[in-house]
């Protein structure tokens, strides 16, 4: 299923991670991925993984377009392979989340960052969160190693249960000799479902901060401005998450928890 057109030629890259599925609140990884995949110097896909066979259709819809007005054009579900340079030699994974065979793709992305010499990897996604959109977004980790968990701090350790095939795909990179660091930011879970421009922005700072990777981001900065302003007009509409906003804020713990707050976070985590 991973189609190559040619292996690039690159020095220690880094393999930066984001598939869309279960879970990215905020759109966070899939914005600070496409960001920094459109910012590289000499950027140039370089292979891709089919997955028309690997998704539900229903959940992950083929594309149509109109080619000179009128012939229908169908585009299938794929992670496309990005390589290129900012600062350091990288290449970028995006696409949706496979439903089927999670072992065999992410055996054969191991195999593809063991050929090109990964020597370091970073998976991004978002994490609803008991937080304010007026705060700085958090980022949160993973690491596959203890001595890499102390690097890069900010751990998070409180988790247990499902997953998704980032995990997945972090942990079979440690165990292929690749340190790989899974960045959560923190979003807010009253707007979790809305794309996020500043989940994006922290995630691609910490990337820049522990990789040595260089993002433009000015662009993240005034679609943040734009955010802010449209999400405090939402809440003058909504006072009652404008209550539960304030809670947060005075770090009131009988306010901003129980079942209603539970309730939400599970209904994101469901519609993912």
């Amino acid at each position: 299923m991973l189609e190559i057109d040619s292996w690039p030629e690159l020095r220690d890259p880094l393999l930066v991670t984001a598939l869309r599925g279960w879970v990215d609140a905020g759109e966070a990884g899939a914005l600070a991925a496409g960001l920094l995949a459109g910012q590289l110097d000499g950027a140039h896909v370089f292979g891709r993984y089919d997955l028309s066979d690997l998704v539900d259709l229903q959940q992950t819809r083929p594309m149509v377009s109109l080619v000179d007005g009128t012939t229908r054009h169908i585009a299938w579900p794929i992670v496309e392979l990005t390589a290129g340079r900012a600062e350091r030699d990288v290449v970028v994974c995006a696409g949706p989340e496979p439903s089927l065979r999670w072992p065999s793709f992410v055996g054969e992305l191991t195999d593809m960052a063991k050929r090109l010499g990964v020597t370091q990897a970073f998976t991004l996604g978002g994490m609803p969160a008991v937080a304010s959109h007026r705060r700085p977004v958090s980022v949160l980790a993973t690491a596959t190693s203890h001595s890499l968990a102390q690097e890069v701090g900010a751990m998070r350790t409180d988790y247990t249960g499902p997953t998704g095939v980032q995990t997945v795909l972090q942990i079979s990179l440690g165990e292929a000799g690749i340190p790989a660091v899974g960045l959560w930011a923190q979003v807010p879970h009253y707007v979790a479902g809305n794309a996020s421009p500043p989940a994006a922005r922290a995630l691609l700072e910490r990337v820049g901060e522990l990789a040595g990777v260089h993002v433009d981001l000015s662009e993240l900065d005034e679609e943040t401005t734009s955010y802010t302003e449209k999400v405090e007009e939402g809440l003058a509409d909504r006072p009652d998450v404008a209550d539960l906003v304030q809670a947060i804020e005075d770090r009131s713990t009988e306010e901003v928890s129980g079942d209603a707050l539970a309730a939400e976070i599970e209904r994101f985590l469901r519609e993912q």
